[in-house]
């Protein structure tokens, strides 16, 4: 999108279709005069004035609440005008129509808030919870968007980036003055110092990924070798007979996806193709696509044999897995062997 900032803009700020208001909303040098030229009313600053909507040929459209934000004291840091209707497909697009043929564009998607963002009326981390708390599926993930838009994230991002800073300014005035009088503070604050700058880095590290998470949702692979009761999991989580279950091994070729909430969180669970060597070109292109749904998890449910090599088992997740996947290993067959289950960390 070519930014123009000299423009006008305008677009409806609430959803198409029936309903009891229809906003329009205009954002620029003009949208005042646009607003006096579409009303005949001079508007005062943040009040709600009844008024007549007419054309520019001054026939009457609607009538409904005139609202004028002068910048830079409004969303955008610019001029705004509302003008509150009446719901309805055919009334708002004359409005709107009325509007642009009297100098307002368009206005592209989310430009409403990339104004806001370029007037320094939001940073970044505000502008992105703005697009979640839209998008929120649950109210954890709602709350967690208007952490980001109310600013205190950007405060503890702000406040880190600061203690940092000092730490640099600090530390390379003792490596680039090392000849020179400086007084060298106490190593262990200096220490200390740096140990919690660290803890409120991997915080916030924390608190941006439970957000992606909240946001996007969690994915969870169910994945292991053939036949060891994979998809029987998957259709127990997913409250049906959404796998096909046999006896023979290799059964399951393609990634199946099911798609749940838990909590009011939004999770994706992928049943895989059992991880094995294989001369079928059939179960290979499974066994590829189940280490491509690995490479997107955040959860991993292995699911294993109980009469398998535990330890080996361990160490073949971590070569399919890495690291960073959270992992939790099921023991299935549990009826094939005469000891007790147990939990293992």
């Amino acid at each position: 999108m070519k930014y123009r900032p000299d423009d006008t803009i305008a677009a409806l700020a609430t959803p198409p279709g029936k309903g009891a208001v229809a906003i329009i909303r205009l954002s620029g040098s003009r949208a005042h005069a646009i607003g006096v030229q579409l009303t005949g009313v001079e508007p005062e600053a943040r009040r709600a004035l009844l008024c007549e909507f007419r054309d520019e040929t001054g026939d009457p459209m609607d009538r409904g609440l005139l609202l004028y934000f002068p910048g830079p004291r409004s969303y955008t840091g610019e001029d705004i005008v509302e003008l509150h209707g009446h719901g309805g497909t055919v009334v708002s697009d004359m409005l709107l129509a009325s509007a642009l043929r009297l100098g307002a564009r368009a206005a592209e998607p989310g430009e409403f808030t990339l104004r806001a963002f370029l007037n320094d009326k939001l940073d970044l981390t505000q502008a992105e919870g703005i697009a979640d708390l839209v998008d929120s599926g649950s109210r954890a993930a709602a709350r967690a968007a208007y952490r980001s838009l109310d600013g205190r994230f950007s405060e503890q991002v702000h406040s880190l980036q600061a203690r940092l800073t000092a730490l640099r300014v600090q530390l390379e005035a003792w490596l680039d003055f090392p000849d020179e009088e400086l007084e060298l503070d106490d190593t262990t604050e200096f220490a200390h110092d740096f140990d919690a700058a660290i803890v409120a880095l991997q915080t916030l590290l924390s608190q941006a990924r439970e957000g992606a998470v909240l946001s996007n949702g969690l994915t969870v692979v169910i994945a292991g070798p053939p036949n060891v009761g994979k998809s029987s999991l998957m259709n127990r989580l997913a409250g049906y007979d959404a796998a096909i279950v046999t006896d023979i091994p290799g059964t399951t070729r393609d990634a199946l996806r099911e798609h749940l909430s838990l909590d009011g969180l939004p999770v994706t669970i992928i049943d895989t193709a059992g991880l094995r060597e294989s001369a079928d070109p059939v179960e290979l292109e499974g066994i590829r696509r189940a280490h491509r749904a690995l490479e997107g998890a955040d959860q991993l449910i292995w699911v294993t044999d109980i009469r398998s090599d535990l330890a080996m088992q361990l160490a073949e997740i971590r070569r399919v897995a890495g690291e960073d996947v959270s992992v939790t290993v099921v023991q299935n067959k549990v009826d094939l062997t005469a000891d007790e289950p147990a939990h293992v960390e």
